[in-house]
This record gives structure tokens, sequence and C-alpha cells, in this order.
């Protein structure tokens, strides 16, 4: 009877000593409550203890989280409509006003930011133009609807990390005005790449034109020179050779004109038989 009570008393206190300990990971948040009131909610990962049967421990996850709304239809600045779907990166980083807040209701949260999120998303898009909504400038507007729902969960524990858009579908009468839009810019900017690059061309052609006739000149004119040089040489030469022996140099040029007048063979020419032309085809006496 002894050993039966003394086995429900350890019973009784090996549940209350566990009952008594709870475990704080590092991907969560806990509060623990007395009596429905908070008490402590700054828990560090680890090991932990609290009063069974008077308080209790609620936790939440604190890593980064996902709310993925479904898509709705908004309007932009121009009074046309698009099928907007994003997603949200959030997270908790102030589990007491968090729980106080919502009344630690998840549920309630999720639609609680999911409605402001969404307000502001739809502010942006009917403060902008169709063509500012699908071009670069929605990186712009998501920083914008993020520092905004920011702004309005300050008070409720909550950090917006991210705002995304994912899609932004158009109806098929303003799908094709916007895709004529978008080619049309996409021409214009085509056609200014094409005259920059026709510029360059001509300016790459007139610099290879102008140093191509400072080249030719400098060429002519050391040509010129050399030639000079050349002809000057020549005439030196031709001058020495001349001083040397007169008669064997007038002979040699006589040799060059008949071999010139002669050349070709079917030539006629009428000339003078005491002609100077024939001084070399004779005998020595005909040509004294």
């Amino acid at each position: 009877m002894i050993r039966n009570i003394v086995l429900i008393l350890a019973v009784i206190l090996a549940i209350t000593g566990i009952s008594a300990a709870f475990i704080v990971s590092e991907t969560e948040y806990a509060i623990k409550f007395q009596l429905g009131r908070i008490i402590k909610a700054d828990y560090e990962p680890g090991l932990h203890f609290k009063v069974p049967f008077i308080n209790n421990v609620r936790k939440f996850d604190r890593r980064l989280l996902t709310l993925d709304t479904e898509a709705e239809k908004m309007i932009t600045s121009e009074q046309k409509f698009v099928q907007v779907d994003s997603f949200v990166k959030w997270r908790i980083v102030d589990v007491a006003r968090f729980y106080t807040a919502f009344q630690g209701d998840e549920r309630q949260a999720l639609l609680r930011l999911d409605s402001i999120v969404k307000d502001r998303i739809r502010n942006q898009i009917a403060a902008r133009r169709l063509v500012e909504v699908i071009s670069e400038q929605r990186v712009t507007t998501m920083l914008d609807i993020a520092r905004e729902a920011n702004v309005a969960t300050e008070d409720l524990g909550i950090e917006i990390v991210d705002v995304r858009i994912k899609a932004i579908e158009l109806p098929d009468d303003v799908r094709d005005s916007v895709y004529r839009r978008m080619a049309a810019d996409r021409q214009k900017e085509a056609n200014k790449y094409r005259f920059e690059g026709r510029e360059e061309a001509e300016r790459i052609r007139a610099d290879a034109d102008r140093e191509a006739r400072v080249i030719l000149a400098e060429a002519e004119r050391e040509g010129q020179t050399t030639r000079g040089a050349g002809d000057a040489r020549s005439t030196e030469i031709y001058a020495a050779a001349y001083g040397q022996d007169e008669e064997f140099f007038a002979f040699y040029r006589s040799l060059q004109a008949y071999g010139t007048a002669f050349g070709e063979g079917s030539d006629v020419m009428v000339l003078d038989p005491s002609s100077k032309f024939f001084d070399y085809f004779g005998s020595d006496e005909a040509r004294d």
C-alpha cells in the first residue's frame, strides 16, 4: 500500500517537473502568461521553467514568413484595370505587441496584414500610369509599398521585409495598346542607337581620310625628295662619264637612240642621209 502511494507521488512529481520546464528554440519566440496576463516575452533560446497550472507558455515563429495573397483587380491613374498578384515577406519583431494586437490569433494577423499591403498596392497603382506600373519603375513602386506598409504595421509588432509583385495581367484591349507602346519605345531607342552609330562611323571615316591624305602627302613629298636626289646623282654620274670619254658617250647615246627609233622594226622614217642621226652608220670618213 505504501509502495503504491510512493509510486503515485513519484509519477505526480515527475509530471509536475516535466510540465514546469519548456524549451525555446532559435526559431521561436515564447510568451509566459500568469492567469492570462503576459509576464515575460523576451526568452533567449534554451531551457526555461514555469509554475505548473499557474503559468502557461505560447510560442510563435520568429523566422521570415511569406504571405502569398490572392490576385486582385486594381485601377491605374488612367482608369485602366490590371490584375495584380503579389506576395509579402514579413516577420514578428515584437512578440508581446503582436500577441496584444491580435489576441494571439495568427489567422487574424494574416488577414490584417493582407488588407494593409493590398491597400498600399492599390494606392500606388492608382497613382501611376500603366506604362509605369509594368516598366522598370515597378521596383520603385514595391519599395514605396513596403515602406508605407511598415508605417502602418509599426504598432502591431510586425516588420514587412519585402513586397513583391509577381505578375500584372492586362485585359486584351489594354494589353495590345501597351505592347504597341513598348514596341514604339524600343524602336525609338533602336533608332537613337543607329543614329549614334552612323555619326560615330562618319567621324571615324573622316579621321581616317584625313590621316590617309596626310600620309600620302608626306609620302609624295618624300618621294619627290628621293627622286630629286636620284636625278641629281644620275646627272652627276652621266657628267662624270661624259667627261672621261666624250666620243664613247656620244656613241652610246646614239646606240640608245637607234634602239628606241628602230625597236619595233616596222616604223618608217624619212631623213636626210647627211643628218647627224646617222653619224655612226657609215665609215669613219663619212662621219667626219
